[in-house]
């Protein structure tokens, strides 16, 4: 329990750091970073982990500078990293490797879905800025 409970503390250290760097580099467009955190999940649960990498970074066009592209930079690091891939921003690279079979890609999405938790929470907090979620209760996810 305490072991999981330190890999919930890591990815919610590792979330943080990514919503601090997303609000600093994107500025006006950090909401939309917020917004696909947000949505993310379901994106996922529809179309599958390869299909929303391929979405982001076609949307995201290789510039970081992007909000897509900065969240496929932010969750490509994370999972590689813990899959025991290496530090790498080439996930859906990783994915599509001959040496890696089903079991690689559900381990690597219940990553990414498991660090989107966190992202999703710290980006509602501090990216998304509506009317809307002011009224909102807060055990609403």
């Amino acid at each position: 329990m305490s072991k999981r409970q330190t890999k919930e503390q890591e990815r919610a250290k590792y979330a943080w750091e990514c919503v601090e760097k997303a609000q600093a580099t994107l500025r006006k467009d950090a909401s939309e970073y917020g917004q696909l955190a947000r949505g993310l999940p379901a994106f996922i649960q529809t179309n599958g982990l390869g299909q929303t990498l391929a979405f982001l970074l076609s949307k995201g066009k290789n510039d970081s500078r992007k909000p897509h592209q900065q969240l496929y930079l932010h969750l490509s690091e994370w999972t590689t990293e813990q899959l025991g891939w290496g530090k790498s921003d080439k996930l859906m690279q990783e994915l599509t490797r001959p040496n890696h079979d089903s079991n690689d890609y559900r381990r690597a999405t219940n990553e990414v879905m498991a660090l989107l938790i966190w992202l999703r929470r710290f980006a509602e907090a501090q990216l998304i800025k509506d009317d809307k979620q002011e009224g909102n209760d807060a055990t609403t996810t």
